[in-house]
């Protein structure tokens, strides 16, 4: 049986200092499950550089990197079409994973300055993202609605009733 003697036991201390925590016990890509209410809408992912990502129909399941450079979270823009439905334009960000903070304990500096920030580890994604849709509608004849026009084409009873703005 091999006992522990201080240099290997100082060379393990070291190795876990050298390492960041979030890079031990996380990671830095993550799966996400996209979901349209309703389903079976079309789904486009594209990255911050408007580089697009995927393409299919909900739902789907990617796995995406957390990071998009030094100490900077991904950001993915999502847009779901069907039809029937008004276009939905969102957002998916990166947070601060919790695991970043065992560099506290585990990692020190070099870790929470050098080695999480570098790998992406510092950073997670959401497992799930839903979009909601929201019906297209018609307008009905006798509803109203906003029109921009140019005071130049009312006509002259419509300009005798307009008061200006202060």
């Amino acid at each position: 049986m091999k006992s522990l003697t201080i240099p290997n036991t100082l060379g393990m201390v070291v190795a876990l200092l050298a390492a960041g925590c979030a890079s031990i016990v996380s990671h830095s890509n993550w799966p996400i499950t996209f979901n349209s209410n309703p389903s079976g809408a079309e789904i486009v992912i594209t990255d911050r550089n408007g580089n697009q990502i995927h393409r299919g129909t909900t739902p789907t399941t990617l796995t995406l990197k957390s990071s998009s450079g030094f100490f900077s979270p991904a950001r993915y823009d999502v847009e779901v079409k069907l039809a029937g439905y008004n276009v939905a334009n969102a957002s998916v960000s990166a947070e601060i994973n919790g695991w970043y903070f065992g560099n506290l304990f585990f990692g020190g500096l070099i870790g929470m300055l050098v080695v999480d920030p570098a790998t992406g580890a510092m950073w997670r994604l959401p497992q799930q993202y839903t979009v909601n849709l929201v019906k297209a509608s018609s307008a009905a004849p006798n509803q109203h609605a906003l029109h921009i026009v140019s005071i130049s084409d009312l006509p002259a009873e419509l300009r005798a009733k307009l008061i200006p703005l202060k």
